[in-house]
């Protein structure tokens, strides 16, 4: 899959696996994905899906956390709960919010197989165990799946992860995480009072 890190990834990272500053950090980044992913929704069904997505992202940061502890790099572990996003569209035959075509479902979970399972996720299942509150309803829009349009997919990008930089340069697995880190440029977080005992490097 083909997704993009910067400062503001690694910065995400080490907010996210704060104490209390991890929960701020999680709100505002359920928030920003929210939008970002509600604005590739058909604008018909854009208001509806909100909360659905709003409830569904807010796990997939507890999934990105539990990988990050298995040791799963920041590319890899955002991956994850981007496959899992992915899997939910699908479900839901939102095929114009896709990231990857339908045809690599199957190798996309492949090759976190054993992640997934050990966590009973799967494409009928985005979130397993992960599915720690209710996942508010939104209508279905089956018939796309007979004929899939996927208008924000970027194929090709399978086999591994795989990370555009901010200059533009297309890398395999990701970049070497900096030395230092100011959890401050993680999105949402610059009006956030972080300045707390726990804020070691992560």
């Amino acid at each position: 899959m083909k997704i993009r890190q910067n400062i503001r990834h690694f910065a995400a990272k080490k907010a996210l696996t704060m104490p209390i500053i991890g929960d701020i950090a999680t709100q505002k980044l359920v928030d920003l994905h929210v939008s970002i992913f509600g604005k590739k929704a058909d604008p018909e069904y854009r208001e509806e899906r909100e909360p659905h997505l709003e409830t569904f992202f807010d796990c997939t940061f507890e999934t990105y956390v539990r990988a990050l502890e298995e040791g799963f790099t920041e590319a890899e572990a955002r991956e994850i709960t981007h496959i899992q996003a992915n899997f939910d569209f699908y479900n839901h035959g939102w095929t114009e919010m896709m990231e990857f075509p339908a045809e690599e479902l199957e190798t996309h979970y492949e090759r976190y197989e054993e992640f997934f399972n050990r966590y009973n996720i799967d494409i009928a299942s985005p979130l397993g165990d992960f599915k720690t509150q209710n996942i508010i309803a939104a209508s279905s829009t089956p018939g796309r799946l007979n004929n899939p349009e996927h208008p924000h997919a970027e194929g090709g990008f399978a086999d591994d992860v795989y990370v555009e930089t901010e200059s533009g340069e297309l890398t395999v697995g990701g970049q070497t995480e900096p030395d230092t880190v100011n959890v401050e440029d993680a999105p949402g977080l610059q009006d956030v009072d972080t300045d707390t005992d726990e804020t070691t490097e992560a």
